[in-house]
């Protein structure tokens, strides 16, 4: 694994997805229209202030992981990665330089999200604006990450979608959004503290409420940067040449 070879995959995935529109606006537009819309529905309620952290959580988090997988398998697919990895490339350089890529996009995702859900749609904040941004950032970096592994699996763009609901879908139902985890039966509580999800919408909601201390959402952060790291080295690990 060597800097400049992750860097320039990085950089090449960048310059594929700056002539694709289309992606830009699935990446940068979709997750922001799709928490005004949250927003929206709630105008006359103080209920968006209650969901709205973790809708911050949720959006990103899904439009990262789709997109994610479905680029990493086409590029498979193509024959791409074959061609790339035939060159003095290591796998953990592809797959760092994708996450890097889709990080720095993560970035921008995130600030825009939470520059609108702070700004413009009324989401109230009692905690550090940058402390949920960063929690917001590693969230969308981590839908970006199980994206990676889950193309490792998937030979097509059915099958990714049909991972949703073994990667993301128990996220979501365990996570806190549509009841709190502490009154989730006996059993689903302890599954929900393994979910990484979970663990980026408990951070959200302290910071929105300044509930917790800042130790508290290290600790959290932490959390979600290990599944991110055993996520890119499991997908370095389970990373094919190409589908057969």
């Amino acid at each position: 694994m060597t800097p400049l070879r992750t860097l320039a995959t990085a950089g090449r995935v960048l310059a594929q997805i700056r002539h694709d529109p289309r992606t830009i606006a699935l990446l940068l537009v979709v997750p922001s229209l799709l928490i005004g819309l949250v927003a929206w529905i709630f105008s006359d309620t103080t209920v968006f202030s209650t969901i709205g952290p973790a809708m911050l959580a949720l959006f990103p988090f899904v439009v990262m992981f789709v997109v994610t997988s479905i680029t990493t398998l086409r590029e498979r697919r193509t024959g791409t990665l074959e061609r790339m990895l035939s060159m003095p490339l290591g796998k953990a350089d592809l797959i760092l330089g994708y996450t890097l890529a889709f990080g720095l996009l993560a970035v921008l995702q995130s600030s825009i999200a939470v520059g609108l859900s702070v700004w413009v749609y009324g989401l109230e904040i009692e905690g550090s604006v940058w402390l949920l941004l960063s929690v917001a950032v590693a969230d969308a970096v981590l839908g970006t990450t199980l994206g990676l592994l889950a193309s490792a699996f998937a030979r097509t763009e059915f099958q990714v979608v049909q991972f949703m609901p073994a990667f993301v879908f128990p996220q979501i139902l365990l996570g806190g959004i549509f009841l709190p985890r502490d009154q989730l039966p006996a059993g689903l509580e302890e599954i929900s503290d393994w979910l990484p999800l979970s663990h980026a919408i408990d951070a959200l909601r302290a910071v929105a409420t300044d509930s917790e201390d800042a130790a508290y959402v290290t600790a959290e952060l932490l959390v979600i940067g290990a599944w991110i790291v055993a996520a890119v080295v499991i997908g370095s690990i389970t990373l094919r040449r190409r589908t057969p």
